[in-house]
């Protein structure tokens, strides 16, 4: 990880992510798990009143625009998609 990297927050501009999964495995290929991260990320995005731009899924990995949500901190929402994401897959 770099050092000295600035985070914003609060900074009500849009955020580009990227994740991976272990070790870039395929961990989104099998048969639902896309449409299972799919209505978490939707589940989250309405509970948290967030705006998703645009998100891209790929078997390893997945691209996502957004904004912050103003109920939470980003780094909360996307705790949130990823454990509920991880515990149903």
């Amino acid at each position: 990880m770099p050092t000295g990297l600035k985070r914003f927050q609060r900074a009500e501009s849009p955020h580009f992510l990227t994740f991976s999964c272990f070790h870039r495995l395929p961990l989104l290929e099998p048969q639902g798990a896309m449409e299972t991260l799919k209505a978490v990320l939707e589940a989250t995005r309405a509970r948290h009143r967030a705006t998703v731009y645009a998100y891209v899924l790929m078997p390893e990995h997945f691209h996502l625009l957004i904004n912050e949500p103003e109920s939470i901190l980003l780094a909360q929402f996307l705790k949130a998609v990823k454990q509920i994401a991880s515990r149903k897959l």
